[in-house]
């Protein structure tokens, strides 16, 4: 008897269908009419033993226990789930081949194989079990994915690294957690001081772009922009813009920022009305792809921007899509890449797109089925590909942010068979009384694949054709005095940036050198639920679309040690992890210097001062910070 086990009830019964018939449905598992069998796990049926597990003095929490370390890691059942672990337990014993069909992601891999491990499955069942990948719930692509079985065995370093990430998430926030709450404690502070090497950082980059706001003092600089006419008494034809010599940097910013008044007055003054040069020309064509299909993050930052959507609600809507209406693939993709063999399925899958949206033939008509962008690369698909449309018709009714969300997958998917975007770049450099200005433009030849975006308004007046050595006329100059602005607060969309793109945040000048475009904090499949679990403990709060922190959120950044609340530590983890998923690095050599560091961070704990503060309550009920009162001493 062959045995898949599913991630989920909805994959198991897709897994099924297409199984020979007729069904046999009993407790916890589908029978096929050859003797295969689809049962599922209920998202991770096993969890991490809670410490007291490990010894029965760590219920009570005291800070001479720290750290907790486990030398040998224990898992439990989870109470909700017990009931389908045990149907496992069986049909395991029972099955002559495992076939293990969890989500293709780390920890897609690791839940399933925890539980075939947890039952203590015989060594040569182990080796011999085989790995079934399905990224689209419909029976055609699940038909495809079982013919293209692998070897679960090839997956190990991807299981490795999720088990890693378990563990240091355990490690890193029981310990921190404890050490900090019990200090809080000591301080006449109550509640839980929640620690995370996600969250915490996550929450500290949202503290000092508070922090920044609150501090900034906004301050006056000036730019000169020439109004240039071909010749003396013609009509304004463009603006350049003044750029200032090496010898006005003593009165720039850091920005380049011109910010004596009386400097720019003075240009003002020695360019009206004088001859200007032209100094260079250059008008260069140049062509652009379409951007890549989505994978979750970069989904839910443009449905932020379009929408206002939260990351969580994103994740939801394409949850619903993939296994409700199987429209599309498996939506908590971190790749942005199409297998090549994809590009021979769009006729179909722009039918199902037509079916789906009523306004589809306003996109598909830009499209040749024949064109072939970049995204379609062997080479940079793992084991899942971008979230595109599925080749599934509609056949039930999308609310209207199902309806949203599903557009602009389509409409990122049909790019890819679009004309390229092409344009012309034009700059001229002037000399106007010994000042350089310049002027810069770019006009659209062909929109190409940017005829899918909505429509913007376009600029009338090209820059004119000149050559080097011409002599054209400065008129009457512009001065503007502009102001500084702040940074703006994190939104959905600028906060899940920042954790895609953690390497602009990164304190350590040598750390960002080894860190990718593509490390971040999270993965695609927990970034959402992070940002909501801040929301939840009460450390952030919405302004509008405004993510800021709560005053709890800040009184905890301002008394950790910077390491817990800076991105570096946490972001090379997650570059270690992956390493180790891709075969580059070792558990070990990820979790030695973990525990090495988590003496550091105890022992810093221990011996810090916490401050007593009043704040609002992380997690409802009583205040988590509170300021003591002052005893007063009896009148003798």
């Amino acid at each position: 008897m062959r045995l898949f086990i599913a991630e989920k009830p909805s994959l198991a019964r897709a897994i099924a269908e297409v199984l020979p018939r007729p069904h046999k449905k009993e407790e916890g598992c589908i029978r096929a009419a050859n003797g295969d069998v689809v049962s599922w796990c209920i998202g991770h049926l096993l969890e991490q033993a809670e410490p007291e597990a490990y010894n029965p003095v760590f219920k009570k929490w005291q800070l001479d226990h720290l750290p907790i370390s486990p030398d040998e890691w224990q898992l439990q059942p989870k109470p909700k789930t017990r009931k389908q672990l045990s149907v496992l337990r069986k049909l395991v014993k029972e099955a002559d081949q495992l076939v293990h069909a969890g989500d293709p992601d780390r920890e897609g891999q690791l839940l399933v194989d925890e539980v075939i491990d947890y039952l203590k499955t015989p060594q040569t069942k182990r080796r011999n079990a085989q790995r079934l990948l399905v990224s689209d719930l419909n029976p055609s692509a699940i038909k495809r994915a079982m013919g293209e079985l692998r070897s679960n065995s090839e997956f190990i370093p991807l299981s490795v690294s999720a088990l890693a990430r378990s563990r240091a998430d355990w490690l890193y926030g029981i310990n921190l957690t404890r050490a900090w709450t019990i200090k809080g404690q000591q301080a006449g502070n109550r509640g839980v001081l929640s620690v995370g090497r996600v969250q915490t950082p996550v929450l500290g980059l949202v503290v000092r772009r508070d922090q920044e706001i609150r501090n900034f003092v906004s301050k006056p600089f000036y730019e000169v922009q020439a109004s240039i006419h071909l010749n003396e008494g013609a009509p304004l034809c463009f603006h350049a813009r003044w750029q200032p010599s090496e010898a006005c940097r003593p009165y720039q910013d850091e920005d380049g920022r011109v910010l004596n008044p009386k400097l720019a007055q003075n240009v003002v003054n020695r360019i009206r009305q004088q001859p200007a040069q032209v100094k260079a020309f250059d008008k260069k064509p140049g062509k652009q792809n379409a951007p890549l299909p989505y994978n979750l993050s970069s989904l839910q930052i443009d449905a932020a921007k379009a929408f206002g959507m939260a990351a969580k609600t994103v994740l939801d809507i394409c949850q619903s899509l993939y296994e409700k209406h199987q429209l599309i693939t498996y939506p908590r993709s971190d790749c942005r890449y199409l297998p090549g063999d994809h590009h021979k399925e769009m006729p179909q899958i722009s039918a199902a797109i037509r079916s789906v949206l009523t306004d589809a033939e306003k996109m598909i008509q830009y499209t040749d089925k024949s064109r072939r962008s970049p995204a379609f690369n062997d080479k940079k698909v793992g084991a899942h590909h971008a979230i595109i449309p599925t080749s599934k018709k509609n056949s039930g009714h999308l609310s209207d942010s199902e309806t949203k969300i599903y557009r602009l997958i389509a409409r990122q998917y049909l790019m890819q068979f679009c004309d390229l975007y092409s344009y012309s770049d034009t700059r001229i450099n002037l000399e106007i009384a010994g000042g350089s200005f310049s002027a810069r433009e770019r006009i659209t030849l062909t929109e190409g694949w940017k005829a899918l975006l909505p429509a913007k308004d376009k600029k009338s007046s090209p820059l004119p054709d000149l050559s080097v050595g011409q002599t054209v006329w400065s008129g009457e100059p512009v001065f503007e005095e502009k102001h500084t602005e702040p940074p703006k607060h994190y939104t959905d969309a600028t906060l899940l940036s920042a954790m895609t793109g953690i390497a602009r945040h990164v304190k350590d000048a040598e750390l960002r050198k080894v860190l990718k475009d593509t490390d971040g904090l999270g993965t695609e499949a927990t970034r959402a639920s992070i940002i909501e679990l801040l929301f939840k403990r009460k450390f952030l709060q919405r302004t509008g679309k405004s993510i800021q922190a709560t005053e709890t959120g800040k009184q905890l950044i301002s008394v950790l040690p910077e390491s817990c609340s800076h991105p570096d530590m946490t972001a090379l983890w997650e570059k270690q992890l992956n390493d180790i998923s891709e075969g580059q690095g070792s558990y070990n050599g990820f979790m030695q210097p973990l525990n090495q560091e988590l003496d550091s961070l105890v022992t810093a704990a221990r011996v810090a001062t916490m401050p007593a503060m009043t704040s609002n309550n992380p997690g409802g009920g009583k205040s988590t910070f509170r300021r003591r009162k002052k005893k007063t001493k009896k009148p003798a």
